[in-house]
């Protein structure tokens, strides 16, 4: 083996040694290993369960509010009357009290599964 292979194979085995003691080649290994984790644990974020932690009930309240209000803009172009308004809110309350029935009825539902 000729001296500067010899000195070449030092040189690499020092910076071996030193670079298994620096403290901070484990930090990031352990770093790194949690991040992973962490991010396996939280997940990845999704519309659809968003949606499904929100209460049936004010889903479907906020759906016949939704009708109601479509109906309340576009009876009074249909029917040129003083009553269409009435009319358009009485049916605003009426889509917003079927909306919270149903999304109760769901509600329920889902709460049955779950205890069986």
């Amino acid at each position: 083996m000729s001296p500067s292979q010899e000195e070449e194979r030092l040189r690499r085995l020092r910076e071996r040694q030193l670079s298994d003691r620096d403290p901070l080649v484990h930090q990031r290994r352990v770093q790194r290993t949690t991040a992973v984790r962490t991010r396996k644990a939280i997940g990845a974020f999704s519309f659809k369960e968003s949606l499904n932690a929100i209460p049936r009930v004010w889903v479907g309240a906020f759906v016949g509010l939704l009708l109601g209000l479509a109906v309340l803009l576009i009876l009074p172009m249909l029917w040129p009357s003083p009553l269409a308004l009435l009319v358009g809110i009485l049916a605003a309350i009426i889509f917003m009290i079927f909306g919270v029935i149903t999304g109760n009825a769901f509600d329920l539902r889902n709460n049955i599964k779950k205890d069986l």
